[in-house]
């Protein structure tokens, strides 16, 4: 029998330090935030352990958004860079085999959505999706173009840092986490009221993603390194955090 490292009692989740749901300064939550007590609901033995979602079917390009949505035909336009990081538990384990998918807008600022009617062109090569499994040591990395800054209709001059969306699942399809991850360096992301949700700048940094010249390939692509931690005190901040199991 193996004998197992004691590590500690769970460490509670600090739900205080969630973003608030309603906050003037990101004017579409004042009217999507809950304004009656919220319900807690039993998830249930099917939202816990199944089914699993987009597990099996990852093609050999899905995490190359590159190349991807040509199917290798033609590269995306834009700075080619490399987003990897490990997906770890609140004791620093690493978690494997967990669906990370990731969607963006193109170089120019601009998402492949009938809604974005934004100047800035449509990549015909860019589509903007990817998704990866993490390996056993809970790596992942995805090939892709750094996303353009772009404007958006909050307030007056307002503008939204470089960003990449992030969706980790777990177990189940009811066990799915969201997030942002931004640029190191963005002077955008100060200014911005949905990143200013998150109150606590120590926190917000942890969604900021450091240049990783380690990582990065010369004459090819630079690297950002983008952890997310699930749980503990150095966990990474979640958009839907409450509702996430």
């Amino acid at each position: 029998m193996t004998a197992t490292r004691d590590l500690g009692p769970l460490i509670p989740r600090n739900r205080d330090a969630h973003p608030p749901a309603y906050d003037p300064d990101y004017k579409t939550s004042v009217f999507r935030s809950p304004h009656l007590p919220l319900i807690s609901m039993e998830s249930t033995p099917s939202e816990e352990t199944g089914p699993r979602f987009g597990h099996a079917r990852l093609g050999p390009l899905d995490n190359n958004l590159i190349l991807n949505w040509t199917k290798g035909a033609a590269p995306a336009v834009g700075e080619r860079i490399l987003m990897h990081g490990r997906v770890l538990d609140e004791n620093a384990r690493p978690v494997p085999d967990t669906l990370i998918e990731i969607w963006q807008a193109n170089a120019g600022g601009r998402y492949r959505h009938i809604k974005d009617t934004y100047f800035a062109p449509l990549d015909p090569n860019f589509g903007g999706c990817g998704r990866t499994i993490t390996d056993e040591n809970g790596c992942y990395e995805f090939l892709t173009i750094r996303p353009g800054a772009y404007p958006w209709p909050n307030r007056g001059n307002e503008w939204r840092p470089m960003h990449v969306h992030v969706s980790v699942f777990g177990h189940s399809f009811g066990q799915r986490l969201i997030t942002q991850m931004y640029f190191e360096g963005d002077p955008l992301i100060a200014r911005c009221p949905i990143a200013n949700t998150v109150k606590d700048r120590g926190q917000l940094d942890r969604l900021v993603a450091p240049l990783d010249l380690g990582r990065a390939r010369p004459m090819d692509f630079l690297a950002y390194k983008f952890d997310i931690v699930l749980r503990g005190r150095r966990q990474t901040m979640f958009e839907n955090k409450l509702e996430g199991m």
